[in-house]
């Protein structure tokens, strides 16, 4: 099996499990705090789910940007859209948005500019400490 498909795997598993401890919370919150809030079992379950899938893909695909023969954009494309999938079905599934082309629209603009400047920042702060770690070994 390919090292970075284990690795995948690997990180999803290890991390998909906070997903549903954050679905947990987010409801217990919501009960808290909406007079007569309730959802049924599948909602409960789809909600479960979801939030799982979306950790553990969000750790996996961690493994695109380490794929050494990838060039950078080819990693950046397939962890964008590795995600934005998971994102938006995740959000679609649960009722989060609403299937209608503007939301999605909306949605996935926001996701784009909030995905760039994330990895904008994390790729400046890389190079900022490769800069300073090369600087000490000169």
């Amino acid at each position: 099996m390919n090292k970075y498909f284990k690795a995948f795997l690997h990180r999803g598993l290890m991390f998909g499990g906070f997903g549903p401890m954050i679905a947990g919370i987010v409801l217990a919150i919501l009960d808290s705090t909406i007079e007569n809030f309730s959802l049924g079992g599948v909602e409960v379950l789809i909600a479960i789910v979801s939030t799982y899938l979306l950790a553990f893909v969000q750790a996996g695909a961690s493994v695109f940007n380490q794929i050494e023969h990838w060039p950078i954009a080819k990693s950046l494309f397939f962890h964008f859209s590795l995600l934005y999938l998971a994102y938006v079905g995740a959000y679609l599934a649960n009722s989060w948005i609403p299937f209608e082309p503007a939301v999605i629209a909306i949605f996935t603009a926001i996701f784009v500019i909030v995905y760039f400047i994330i990895w904008i920042s994390v790729y400046l702060v890389v190079k900022s400490t490769e800069k300073k770690l090369n600087a000490k070994m000169k």
